[in-house]
């Protein structure tokens, strides 16, 4: 349920001041009638860090490592103005897989990029396919992480839509960049000329995040008099933690708490996420905190452009990743695994003609449902090759949205083998099953944390009944063979249908 809390000489110089008054109202009408669109994609981001989501959450839950906190005022304005998700999920938690899901609105097992370095098939419609037959602009800006092995490789090919795609590259996370006659190279390289991921020198004008707003706020400017679709996906907070000078040194007198979670015993962990050896130390979150605050900084940028060219209000503004950073919590790092620090992501979108400031959405939804909600919103047909869903009339309270939408999910493992884990997700709870040991469910309202199994207690049969229904649907329909062709997680699905 959606919850509201709180854009002759004088006959020629008649006629062609005439033609570009009426160019200049077409111009307008058309960019009146179809929004802009910018799209803020950061990698392997802990909500956690975002104000907007520890406003929504416990003390105990939103300072999980600690009472101070960095604070995001830039990117909570697009929660106050607009809308937050709070249980928007990767497709998949690993960055291929969840990008291949973002931009095709289809499964990783249908786009073929189920896990890390495999490249989207290329015959994949994403939404910037659509808004070019639209008219729209369409740019691309950072890491892509879709074109295979290939590192830094820039401007792909293969563009998907993507006309501007130059600044585009498709894997790594390097740290500074500079501008050459051919184009944007890795300014950071060692004694041999490779590229490197050093911060050493970097500044306001070099330093990645820097360095690709200020590449937005260029293409903002140059296609400021037609409809436009930008993506910028930032490399940062991804590691390898470290940013420029002063974000460095911003949070270095903070003491770092253990998150709550971290010392879990792994006999009491689940068989898909037991605690990694090494993870025991606290967490030191200085360098995390700085890009994380660097990068808020530089959406009053991205805000201030906007202001400046009379776009603001007729923009469409999501701020969003590819998946999470558990950070210590269940004795991991980084992701690939259901547990909310992995697998739930941020999902900030303003639309003030269409989105009421401080709407809360609360169902669960996907990266693969990203498409279909972006056209949705812009009010473009679908592509025709989407699984996702468009949760657009749930973002702006279209009446009777919330009793037609079905609020249920799905997540799999990034794996090329054919067994993964697979997950259901409802608002609330969270059903796993693995090729190995015994199925899980999280009740998200009761243990926030996830450390406790609710599968074999009686008063939640009906509960589990239900999301292992859907979940063979959905194996069924997608062909999703992580179901299908293991006999462990069949058996215990249908007996779990069966209400044994």
């Amino acid at each position: 349920m959606i919850k509201k809390i709180a854009f002759s000489c004088t006959l020629v110089s008649f006629a062609l001041t005439s033609l570009m008054s009426s160019a200049s109202a077409t111009t307008q009408t058309r960019t009146a009638d179809k929004p802009n669109i910018v799209v803020v994609m950061t990698d392997e981001h802990n909500f956690r860090t975002l104000g907007a989501y520890r406003k929504l959450m416990s003390k105990e839950q939103g300072q999980m490592w600690g009472p101070k906190v960095v604070e995001t005022p830039n990117i909570d304005w697009l929660a106050e103005n607009g809308a937050i998700a709070t249980s928007f999920y990767s497709a998949a938690p690993v960055c291929t897989p969840s990008r291949g899901a973002f931009f095709s609105g289809m499964y990783p097992q249908n786009n073929q990029a189920v896990q890390n370095n495999q490249p989207l098939r290329k015959d994949a419609i994403t939404f910037a396919h659509k808004l070019k037959e639209q008219g729209y602009a369409t740019g691309y800006i950072g890491k892509w992480h879709l074109d295979g092995a290939a590192k830094p490789l820039w401007a792909p090919k293969d563009n998907f839509g993507f006309d501007d795609n130059k600044y585009m590259y498709n894997r790594g996370h390097w740290k500074q960049f500079v501008d050459t006659k051919t184009g944007s190279k890795i300014s950071a390289v060692n004694s041999k000329g490779k590229p490197t991921y050093s911060v050493k020198g970097a500044d306001s004008s070099s330093f990645s995040t820097d360095y690709q707003f200020s590449k937005v706020n260029n293409f903002i400017d140059e296609h400021r008099d037609q409809p436009f679709l930008m993506v910028l996906s930032l490399s940062d907070p991804h590691g390898p933690d470290t940013v420029r000078a002063p974000y460095d040194t911003m949070y270095e007198d903070i003491e770092f708490k253990r998150p709550r979670t971290q010392l879990v015993n792994p006999k009491n962990a689940p068989a898909w996420a037991k605690p990694s050896g090494g993870n025991s130390k606290v967490p030191n979150m200085t360098n995390y905190y700085g890009m994380v605050k660097l990068i808020d900084d530089s959406m009053a940028r991205l805000y201030a452009e906007l202001r400046h060219e009379n776009l603001l209000d007729k923009t469409i503004i999501i701020f969003t990743s590819d998946h999470g950073d558990l950070k210590g919590e269940h004795g991991r790092q980084n992701k690939g695994n259901p547990f909310e620090g992995s697998a739930r992501i941020p999902f900030l979108v303003y639309y003030p003609s269409k989105i009421p400031a401080n709407t809360v959405l609360t169902q669960a939804f996907t990266t693969v449902d990203f498409q279909q909600t972006l056209l949705g919103l812009a009010g473009i047909n679908k592509s025709g090759n989407e699984e996702g869903r468009d949760a657009s009339p749930l973002l702006t309270q279209a009446k009777g949205a919330d009793k037609q939408w079905h609020d249920i999910a799905f997540m799999r493992a990034a794996s090329k083998t054919g067994e993964g884990w697979l997950t259901a997700i409802t608002d609330r709870y969270k059903l796993i099953y693995n090729p190995e040991g015994e199925p899980w469910l999280f009740d998200l309202e009761k243990d926030p944390d996830e450390l406790i199994n609710f599968y074999t207690k009686p008063e939640y049969k009906e509960q589990i009944r239900f999301m292992a229904t859907e979940m063979k649907n959905y194996a069924i329909k997608r062909n999703d063979i992580f179901l299908l062709d293991n006999e462990h997680m069949t058996k215990q699905v249908n007996a779990a249908i069966a209400g044994k």
